[in-house]
């Protein structure tokens, strides 16, 4: 072998002679950098006789020159050249071999000393002693400089000119297997030396120093292979040369070089691949468990390309299972890198026989990641199982899990498992072992759709999980888009295919849906709630998307109506497509009369149903229709509309006569509930309808609390619609005075109520919902005439503001309705409207009066306060938000508020205790008070705690002032209510209030009462300690847990292998299906699963929208 070189070696250094072609193998057989690996042609360029001679002798190549030009030096050392240089590394490989092959001592010196530069050490070798120096000796100098300070490190540098460092270092190595597979790579020294020095500095402690062997190890195992692959191309090549001349039955010289040239090439493949096992074992199978996560990244995706591009060594489980290990990693990137190699090695159908025993032994880990902490990992995890899937290697139990991801938080995530199940079971992409591919996009619309509204079943009466699905499956399911298949399907035109009545239902839901999405609206919450922004290009799109669903529509729309105009569920999402047409398409299109009757059926929808959801789509439609068609067609809505209302008025007071007389209530609730919905839109004049529902309610008190309800919603609405009729900058008399008059028979009835609906609140939320209504009407109506708001303005007349009595009225009712739990149920309320009355809703009303200024903050204030964390996460949010006002716009009044509210906190554990209540409750309060008083103290947090020290320290001063008061009775106020805030002081100020505390029981003999004093006491040893450790500066972090970011974990209990443990990995065990792991198994951290408090602070506001008359236009209409 070695006079091969020197022979091919000698033939190019000679001068004057040409050059022979580098395509072609060398003399013994070994394949030339220039050959191309993934090329046909390189596999099969020995197939011709004509391939064993030299080719033409062409001119000598100027290589020089070129890489002069990119900034080579002769003298530039090949540190230089991979840190700053890297178009020439090429250049100065071909150099370097040469210089190897004629002196190979002092180019092996300067290629290690480069080695150990690369890593940021400075250490001279001696040519001459080469050979006798020992790997370890230099090794442990190496590390010796790294304990000393005097190593650089460039590998993680952050110098513009050090950017490609990585790359360029990676490439040289490259560079330096591929020039020298001609020759140097098979002398058995040049690559087992640096393989030795490569694997010792991988082990060493210096991070800097394992991350660069481990980048250049890898890399050359990498290098190294795509070698064996050329060779393996050309043993094949000589191989089925060999078989053509022993067929000949021709024993001559010819198959005699054929077969020297196969032995040849098998032994150079077996060099290579010893080399790989070296490095494997000696760098690999300590890395891969590295402290560093980057080096074990590295580790996992160099062995997932080596498994996918030579698996004829390491597609087995002596190899695959680091990659089923790593999936347990606690680095999410690491974890990541696992599951794409794996993705690569499914996605090739040859390797699944051989993926058998690896798959069965981590299929539960694969669908674990599917629910991953990192989102990243958890969406590259769903697209590994969906390469599962498609070779059938999951069963249906397994996957159940998944669809629970369907309406997960990510969008990312949901649209991964969207995928999953549109292949799997919509598409039904399957990999048949007998026919191939089965199933696919090549089926119809119906097909695709059964399945569709197949997996729909399973949320028949949940909606917004089949909104979910759809959005999930939406990119990738084209029968979504398909309109007239939908359609069809709807009107029953196929005879095939017979509908049931929850299939029909899901369909109609699945065909608003998708119009929706296809117009670009969202049908699924945002998470970010941020608008959406299209480019010019999008908005094409959407407008063309527009048009094709209301050319669909146009005629079948009426059909579609009148089919389903009768079913309650069905017509809500039917109406609603109104709003997503393009309707001046009727007037180009010439189908006025189709619209008209569209129109038509819309408003007998609307008198055949009584259902909130029914109600609301119709008169959102028609509204619509009279502000957005053209010409004709809106004046035609215009007065449809106005028809409607006229004939809801008329039904309306026919309802009223026909109570009075005796007869049945249920016409009159249903036509208040349509009023309601309407007058949400739009005001209704309505000539005496006020005074009816006036009467009505004043005349018969044995109305139904649900009818009392609409009648007080439909009378404020009435009122706020008429505030705003009026010009504020010149008004008309009577306006006022008739509006002056609703407001104070409305006021009147209201306080009714509050005088007699305590006695009925306890009896459960469902049963309480008229006194939710009036207590949230009586806060709206207050904010709507605050008398700050109209004082000095011409409409002054109109302010109010209620007297102390009446607030304390409404705050007991409020504070009875905040105890009564919103799970209470009914199994005969009607549910629709009652998301409207909860605690949120009663907080939030209450918060208003003082967030607004209508109320005095002296009395409402502390008393929300002191409800702080007692009634729910999304309450104590509301108060928050509260708080921060307050301290925004009153913060001088703060102290004060503070103090009441704990006052009132700890005079309710007083109450307690003076009514002989169970210990139980006694306790509760007391921890009530103290948990407020934390939480308040909390609320003066780092430079907070700076910024008002006077207002804390008037809130400590006040408290201690408080608890003596008639001491020892309330000295427990000292602990449970004083004693947080004293935290947040500075250590002089801790001392001052000590030494206050101390002063006002000098003269008191203590031992009279010892358990009344004991709080004294406690308060004061508290004290000591905090001034002793000078714990002032300090945050009391016990009560601040640090969120964590991103996306909640999924409560599991999941085990995962434990990485790092202590033991001689070089004792792997060569197959999966042993024990593969010894040490205890890691457990990751919980987290906490629930969403961010504002959430359902937002949520709450949501729900309180159709109680409110939308400001903005009040305003406008004000302002105009």
């Amino acid at each position: 072998m070695e006079v091969a070189v020197a022979s091919e070696t000698s033939v190019r250094r000679r001068p004057g002679r040409p050059r022979k072609s580098r395509v072609l193998e060398s003399a013994d057989g070994g394949p030339s950098k220039s050959t191309d690996a993934g090329s046909p042609g390189g596999a099969e360029q020995g197939s011709d006789d004509e391939s064993f001679d030299e080719l033409a002798p062409r001119a000598k190549r100027k290589r020089g020159a070129a890489a002069r030009a990119a900034g080579w030096k002769d003298d530039q050392r090949l540190i230089d050249v991979v840190k700053f240089n890297g178009k020439v590394i090429d250049h100065a490989v071909k150099r370097w071999v040469e210089r190897y092959e004629a002196d190979s001592k002092s180019a092996m010196v300067d290629l290690l000393m480069m080695l150990f530069e690369a890593c940021g050490a400075k250490y001279q070798l001696d040519a001459e002693s080469l050979d006798e120096t020992d790997v370890d000796d230099v090794v442990v100098a190496l590390v010796q400089l790294a304990r000393n300070g005097e190593v650089e490190d460039y590998y993680g540098a952050k110098q513009k000119e050090l950017k490609n460092f990585k790359e360029n270092l990676a490439s040289f190595w490259n560079s330096l297997v591929l020039e020298c597979q001609n020759g140097p790579l098979f002398d058995k020294v040049l690559f087992e030396k640096c393989a030795d020095y490569v694997i010792a500095l991988s082990c060493t402690p210096p991070r800097v120093y394992r991350l660069v062997a481990s980048l250049v190890g890898l890399q050359l195992v990498t290098s190294f292979i795509a070698v064996a692959k050329i060779l393996s191309a050309q043993r094949e090549t000589t191989q089925r040369q060999l078989n053509a001349e022993k067929k000949k039955k021709n024993d001559g010289p010819r198959v005699e070089s054929l077969s020297k040239r196969l032995s040849q090439t098998h032994e150079k493949i077996t060099a290579m691949e010893e080399l790989m096992r070296k490095i494997f074992t000696g760098l690999f199978m300590h890395r891969y468990r590295d402290v560093d996560a980057e080096i074990r990244m590295s580790c996992i995706r160099s062995l997932g390309t080596w498994i996918a591009s030579y698996p004829a060594l390491f597609l087995q489980d002596l190899y695959l299972k680091y990659l089923g290990w790593t999936l347990n990693d606690k680095s999410s990137a690491v974890r990541k890198a696992s599951v794409l190699a794996l993705q690569n090695l499914y996605e090739v159908d040859e390797n699944v026989p051989s993926l058998g025993l690896f798959t069965e032994r981590f299929c539960n880990r694969m669908i674990e990641l599917a629910d991953d902490v990192d989102i990243s990992v958890a969406v590259s995890a769903i697209g590994l199982l969906k390469q599962l899937l498609r070779h059938q290697l999951l069963t249906d139990d397994e996957l159940g899990p998944l669809y629970d991801l369907l309406i997960d938080e990510p969008p990312m995530i949901r649209r991964a498992i969207g995928e999953l199940v549109y292949d799997h079971l919509i598409a039904q992409n399957v990999k048949n072992s007998e026919s191939g591919s089965s199933g696919g996009d090549g089926e119809s619309s119906e097909v695709h759709l059964g399945r569709l509204l197949q997996i729909l079943r399973e949320f028949p009466d949940d909606p917004i999980l089949g909104a979910y699905v759809i959005d999930d499956i939406w990119d990738d399911m084209k029968a979504l888009k398909d309109w007239k298949c939908i359609i069809s399907m709807l009107l029953d035109e196929n005879p095939m295919i017979e509908l049931t009545d929850v299939d029909a239902t899901n369909l109609v839901r699945l065909f608003h849906a998708s119009t929706k999405k296809a117009v670009g609206e969202r049908i699924v919450p945002a998470t970010d709630n941020r608008k959406q922004y299209y480019t010019k290009a999008q908005k094409e799109a959407l407008e063309n998307s527009k048009r094709e669903i209301t050319a669909a529509l146009m005629k079948s729309y009426p059909q579609l109506l009148r089919k389903y105009i009768a079913d309650k569920v069905k017509i809500s999402p039917l109406v609603e497509i109104v709003l997503l047409l393009k309707l001046e398409m009727y007037s180009l299109k010439r189908q006025e009369q189709n619209f008209k009757v569209i129109l038509q059926l819309i408003a007998d929808a609307f008198f055949k149903h009584g259902e909130k959801d029914a109600l609301r789509s119709c008169i959102k439609s028609i509204t619509f229709c009279s502000t957005e068609s053209q010409a004709d067609l809106q004046d035609y809505s215009q007065t449809k509309l106005k028809d409607l209302e006229n004939e809801l008025i008329a039904k309306l007071k026919s309802a009223i006569k026909d109570v009075v007389a005796g007869d049945d209530e249920y016409s009159l609730l249903v036509n208040l509930k349509r009023l309601y919905e309407l007058q949400l839109i739009k005001s209704v004049p309505g000539d005496g309808l006020f005074e009816d529902m006036l009467n009505i309610l004043r005349d018969l008190k044995d109305l139904d609390n649900e009818v009392k309800s609409f009648l007080f919603l439909n009378m404020y609405l009435h009122v706020a619609w008429c505030l705003q009729s009026i010009d504020s900058e010149n008004p008309a008399e009577t306006s006022i005075r008739e509006l002056s008059s609703k407001q104070s028979v409305l006021f009147e009835q209201l306080y009714h109520f509050l005088d007699t609906l305590p006695k009925v609140s306890s009896e459960g939320r469902n049963r309480s919902v008229l006194s939710y209504r009036v207590c949230i009407i009586i806060a709206e109506m207050w904010c709507l005439f605050r008398k700050s708001k109209y004082s000095s303005t011409k409409l002054e007349s109109l302010g109010y503001s209620p007297d102390i009595s009446v607030l304390e009225k409404f705050w007991k009712l409020c504070e009875q309705l905040l105890n009564v739990s919103d799970d209470t149920e009914d199994e005969d309320a009607n549910e629709e409207y009652i998301e409207d009355a909860n605690r949120d809703a009663v907080m939030i009303a209450a918060a208003k009066l003082i967030a607004t200024d209508t109320v005095s903050k002296d009395y409402l204030a502390p008393e929300i306060i002191s409800h702080f964390g007692i009634h729910g996460a999304s309450t104590s949010e509301i108060i928050k938000h509260l708080i921060t006002a307050l301290k925004k716009d009153a913060l001088h009044e703060l102290p004060t508020i503070f103090l009441e509210a704990l006052k009132r906190a700890y005079q309710r554990h007083l109450v307690d205790a003076s009514k002989g209540n169970n210990d139980n409750s006694i306790s509760k309060s007391y921890s009530d008070c103290k948990d407020l008083a934390t939480r308040l103290s909390g609320t003066f947090i780092g430079a907070a705690r700076n910024k008002h020290k006077s207002e804390i320290l008037k809130i400590v001063r006040a408290g201690v002032s408080f608890a003596f008061t008639d001491a020892p009775k309330h000295l427990y106020f000292l602990e449970a209510a004083v004693l947080p805030f004293v935290s947040k002081l500075p250590t002089s100020d801790i001392l001052d209030i000590l030494k206050d505390v101390e002063k006002r029981a000098e003269n008191v003999n203590t031992d009279e009462d010892p358990s009344g004093w004991r709080p004294y006491y406690t308060f004061v040893e508290h004290l000591h300690e905090k001034y002793a450790k000078n714990d002032g500066l300090q945050d009391e972090k016990e009560g601040n847990p640090v969120r964590r970011r991103g996306r909640p974990r999924k409560a599991s209990n999941l085990q995962g292998k434990k990485l790092f443990d202590r033991h001689d990995s070089s004792e792997e065990e060569d197959s999966i299906s042993g024990s593969e792991q010894n040490a205890e198994e890691e457990e990751e951290d919980d987290e906490d699963e629930g969403q961010p408090l504002i959430h359902t602070f937002r949520s709450s506001m949501s729900k309180l929208r159709s109680m409110k008359l939308p400001q903005e236009e009040r305003n406008k209409g004000r302002n105009a």
